[in-house]
């Protein structure tokens, strides 16, 4: 097995996120785009895919032009995306960057940002959608594209996973959206993260992050994972996911607390 070096491993400890180049290629690669591509028709013939709008001050506004599609859990939509999470390179390196050999699936989702009218994405960290008591929360965010600045590639803050969790100036009215002082952490002054398609890239939940609009005439497509160690525990309610704690590496040994929570939960 593939195990990253420590000079990566030390990257990540200081800039919370790390680039793996080239990680799903070939066959793999081409029957995901499909299959993501495939799903994505479905859901819009069916008009059930969901999606926020927003504006290019990186704002949801209701009568924006700009768009991103989302769909979740797409290992309950097709098998291949259930099989891309156990490949091994990626969790070997998921294994080296969180610490931990036992790796649990939190939930999947993608975002599609068509071209032209991509929305954008304000600075924020996931942390307040589930905080966890020892932040093992780890994103995986797989680009199907070729992605940069022009078509609203992924744009990080690095070392603010050290800031901890930062005042959570969301949700809005009518929202769950969360999301950071934009004044204070700029997208202007992040780092945007030039990928190729079938690089992933990996971040801390505590990392803030956020993207641009999509203007260009080429699509954005990403498909994220989000990992824990199965050890650690929510700090508060959050909503379920189907298949969370999936465990991809390693094992479990609160599987009967956590289903004597969510039996407490529903």
């Amino acid at each position: 097995m593939s195990r990253l070096r420590e000079e990566q491993v030390q990257f990540y400890r200081d800039n919370g996120y790390i680039v793996l180049k080239n990680l799903v290629k070939g066959k793999e690669l081409q029957r995901l785009t499909e299959e993501y591509d495939d799903l994505f028709r479905r859901k819009n013939e069916a008009k059930t895919e969901s999606s926020w709008v927003g504006s290019e001050q990186n704002h949801r506004v209701s009568d924006s032009p700009y768009t991103v599609k989302g769909i979740h859990n797409l290992q309950m939509h097709h098998a291949v995306f259930g099989r891309y999470l156990y490949n091994e390179e990626l969790l070997d390196a998921m294994e080296d960057l969180m610490g931990t050999p036992n790796i649990a699936l939190h939930h999947t989702k993608a975002h599609f940002k068509p071209p032209e009218k991509g929305a954008a994405y304000p600075m924020h960290q996931d942390y307040h959608y589930f905080p966890y008591e020892k932040d093992t929360m780890t994103a995986a965010v797989l680009f199907l594209d070729d992605a940069d600045v022009e078509n609203g590639t992924l744009f990080v803050w690095p070392g603010s996973h050290k800031f901890g969790p930062l005042e959570d100036f969301g949700p809005k009215e009518g929202s769950d959206f969360h999301y950071v002082d934009q004044k204070k952490y700029p997208i202007e002054k992040a780092k945007p993260v030039i990928v190729k398609a079938g690089d992933v890239v990996i971040f801390s939940y505590l990392m803030l992050h956020g993207s641009t609009p999509n203007l260009s005439s080429r699509p954005r497509r990403m498909f994220l994972a989000q990992m824990y160690d199965p050890h650690d525990k929510p700090k508060g309610g959050e909503k379920v996911q189907p298949g969370k704690g999936w465990l991809l590496r390693g094992f479990n040994l609160n599987r009967d607390a956590t289903i004597a929570r969510r039996a407490v939960d529903s």
